[in-house]
């Protein structure tokens, strides 16, 4: 009898850590560290990240491959990261603390720059190319997937030919900036809604918007 109750037991235990870890998320903003790339379009995914933690009150705390924080949010853990390993490094960070905190995959949301899209326009996505971003080359190598949440935020395509690495690591023009506060509060409510709502239901909200 007490052999059968240690199997319930052993079992419920799992089951509860199983649905523990399924409110458990990891969302990591790319972008480059130092002063000279805090206000670079390449650096949007650090900038929603900070504007949340403001939000929030929330401090970020340097620790193994970047700087970290924690957000708890209607019964979810929220780990903000922002990669202190460069771009081009970005997956190495995500691998880790993915693993570390057993993060599922499915529970991953990555915040990131695109060209492709129209300055301030917001697209979530389950999965994707790279589309030659070389912060998202990274964590598809070192995850070994392409199938994992981005948060793309369009900074347009403004630039001559050639020019691309000199447009997303310069900084934001006047009308770009006047028009950013609502554009990350759009961001922050993303995130918050793919921790809660889910993914489809995020989606449809907020994919185009």
């Amino acid at each position: 009898m007490l052999s059968v109750f240690r199997k319930l037991f052993s079992k419920q235990k799992v089951e509860e850590t199983q649905e523990e870890l399924m409110k458990k998320f990891l969302v990591a903003g790319l972008g480059n560290i130092g002063p000279k790339y805090h206000n670079t379009r390449h650096n949007i995914g650090f900038r929603v990240l900070d504007s949340l933690a403001k939000e929030e009150s929330l401090s970020f705390e340097t620790k193994k491959l970047g700087d970290l924080t924690t957000y708890k949010h209607k019964g979810r853990t929220i780990l903000l990261l922002k990669p202190n390993t460069y771009m081009n490094l970005s997956g190495k960070a995500i691998r880790y603390w993915l693993e570390k905190e057993k993060v599922p995959l499915e529970n991953l949301l990555v915040i990131t720059d695109d060209i492709n899209l129209p300055f301030g326009t917001i697209r979530l996505k389950t999965k994707g190319s790279a589309g030659g971003h070389n912060g998202l080359k990274d964590i598809e190598a070192q995850l070994n997937t392409s199938k994992y949440s981005r948060f793309r935020f369009g900074v347009g395509d403004k630039f001559n030919k050639g020019r691309q690495v000199d447009y997303v690591l310069g900084e934001w023009n006047d009308d770009e900036e006047r028009t950013m506060p609502e554009r990350i509060e759009k961001g922050v409510a993303l995130i918050k809604s793919f921790a809660t709502a889910g993914i489809a239901n995020t989606m449809n909200t907020f994919n185009g918007k």
